[in-house]
């Protein structure tokens, strides 16, 4: 069978489903919030703070972060999970996330002493951060595999991947909520790696269990 064929039939199969595909995400999206709030309050819940901390700039840019990049990346794998749709344009709106963190990094850099880099890179809760963004992450990144299942992605590597920054996206929202350490520094280093680790079991779930 030639490989647009193959991309037809499964598209067609897509189509076919009790449950159209994009109802289908809406849900599972609601179930991977759900899970990570249920993790979150069990585990972590909310910094003590958190009213005062609302009235600060670097605690809410770290929700422009965390949700610009699930917000691409549900984007992303939507078209992903569908053979044959376009990709190009929701791939390009994934680097939103990656420039505002970089702009705040600059003007933060700018804003503190060069002496307090080190201090502010490094912060106080770095394993804190590195255990729980993917522990919390794990769950909706379950979800979006199975979900990947259920439509026909016929790049399941990259699909994967992109699962796993959509679940990072999520648990990190939910994590920024109890990290004291407001730093975009700190953000870009160890949210990233952490998030990093979720899109590469992303990858590795893709590989072993969406490919056709």
């Amino acid at each position: 069978m030639r490989t647009d064929d193959l991309i037809k039939a499964l598209d067609a199969d897509a189509r076919g489903m009790t449950m159209p595909l994009d109802s289908a995400w809406r849900v599972a999206i609601a179930a991977a919030a759900t899970i990570a709030a249920a993790v979150f309050w069990v585990t972590i819940g909310p910094r003590p703070d958190i009213m005062a901390a609302m009235h600060t700039m670097r605690f809410l840019s770290k929700f422009v972060f965390t949700i610009a990049l699930a917000v691409s990346a549900f984007a992303l794998i939507r078209a992903l999970s569908t053979p044959g749709a376009s990709t190009a344009r929701r791939a390009a709106w994934m680097a939103t996330a990656p420039l505002l963190v970089a702009v705040a990094v600059i003007l933060e850099l700018f804003a503190v002493p060069e002496a307090q880099w080190g201090t502010r890179l490094v912060g106080s809760n770095m394993m804190i951060c590195m255990t729980f963004i993917p522990l919390i992450g794990i769950g909706p990144l379950a979800v979006f595999l199975w979900m990947l299942r259920y439509g026909a992605p016929t790049r399941p590597v990259l699909a994967g991947a992109v699962a796993g920054l959509l679940a990072g996206g999520l648990s990190a929202t939910f994590y920024a909520a109890h990290c004291f350490d407001d730093s975009p520094l700190f953000v870009a280093t160890w949210y990233t790696i952490a998030v990093l680790i979720l899109a590469g079991l992303g990858a590795l779930g893709g590989r072993l269990f969406v490919r056709w």
